[in-house]
């Protein structure tokens, strides 16, 4: 088979547009030969199993799915009577980026609050908190938190627990919404389960195709009452691999060792960097301080068109102009002098 692209080249649209970590594909292999029982009963999904209770703790159980929004709509829908809701930010994935899959898929209701970083407080949460026993509104159940969240913030331990803290007073559950969870506990230096079981998250979405998986995200319960039938959820939603030995070596690639962590603390590293580079370019303004693999920015809006053809990356706000630009576990210096040279040379080019 011959190289349909020229893998030099790199992005900074998405980490999703990276490959797959060599280690994770050596994995993959490893576990090809020979048969193995389908649907999950095989002895790498076990094995995945006690990798994800190292980190979260002896009552975490996860489910692999294929993908990160059948994480999230498998998860809710796990912790959610059909008459119940869930609040989170305006700006939340499961909200912007799901194509409507909680709604259509998961029947789903969410309950929206504008945050001015894409992170959620217990007085914010309180804006939806309303209404319980009004038979006329669904009743606010879950509320659900992204970490990194969708604007490239963190939240620490701290502000987590006080979420769970009031949410549960409230009689609600939390979920956490982790398709970058590895970079924020790089960012913060923290174990993975001080961002979740630690500070109260009930039920996790665990991401792992933007850390260096090939496909592969999983639903994580870390209080086993705070969700329910899972089991039969999955294949109901069609997430239930039949290889799924695949999808679960993959995970225990990850974070048996300390892969998670290398390639979490190399994307964000070469966020940081990337933000020092092009601070100094005239006309580019670094919007948001970088606090894990994220950097968001305005520039003219030619030059941005014209570097767009060298270099893939999305624009955040239309508004604003403001950009998105995104490090992968496998970007390297070199991508990010590239990339800075060749914005600062579009800029230039810019008419007065």
């Amino acid at each position: 088979m011959i190289p349909r692209h020229d893998p030099r080249l790199k992005a900074f649209a998405s980490d999703n547009y990276a490959g797959v970590h060599p280690e994770i594909l050596q994995a993959i292999v490893a576990a090809n030969e020979g048969h193995q029982v389908a649907y999950g009963d095989d002895v790498y999904t076990e094995a995945m199993g006690e990798v994800f209770r190292r980190h979260f703790g002896e009552r975490a159980r996860a489910w692999p799915v294929f993908n990160g929004t059948a994480a999230n709509v498998v998860s809710l829908r796990s912790m959610l009577a059909p008459w119940e809701a869930v609040i989170c930010a305006e700006s939340a994935h499961i909200h912007t980026d799901e194509g409507g899959a909680p709604e259509v898929a998961g029947g789903i209701k969410l309950l929206t609050v504008p945050t001015p970083d894409g992170k959620l407080t217990p007085e914010l949460i309180d804006a939806q908190a309303w209404g319980f026993g009004d038979v006329h509104r669904a009743q606010p159940k879950v509320v659900s938190i992204s970490n990194t969240t969708e604007l490239g913030t963190l939240y620490t331990p701290d502000e987590i627990a006080a979420i769970c803290a009031h949410a549960h007073g409230l009689g609600m559950r939390v979920h956490l919404d982790g398709s970058r969870l590895t970079n924020a506990a790089a960012a913060l230096d923290v174990p993975l389960r001080a961002l979740t079981t630690d500070a109260g998250v009930d039920v996790l979405s665990f991401g792992g195709t933007k850390i260096g998986l090939m496909y592969g995200e999983a639903v994580v319960v870390l209080d086993p009452e705070a969700a329910t039938g899972i089991d039969y959820l999955r294949k109901t939603l069609m997430q239930l691999s039949s290889k799924m030995r695949f999808v679960s070596v993959q995970f225990e690639a990850l974070l048996s060792g300390d892969l998670w962590l290398r390639n979490a603390r190399r994307a964000n590293a070469m966020a940081r960097r990337l933000a020092e580079a092009v601070r100094g370019v005239p006309g580019v303004e670094v919007t948001r301080e970088v606090e894990a693999n994220a950097v968001f920015a305005v520039l003219p809006a030619d030059a941005a068109e014209r570097l767009r053809k060298r270099f893939r990356f999305y624009t955040w706000n239309n508004e604003t102009g403001e950009v998105r630009w995104m490090c992968a576990f496998d970007t390297t210096e070199q991508d990010v002098d590239d990339f800075a040279a060749a914005l600062a040379e579009e800029v230039s080019a810019t008419s007065p």
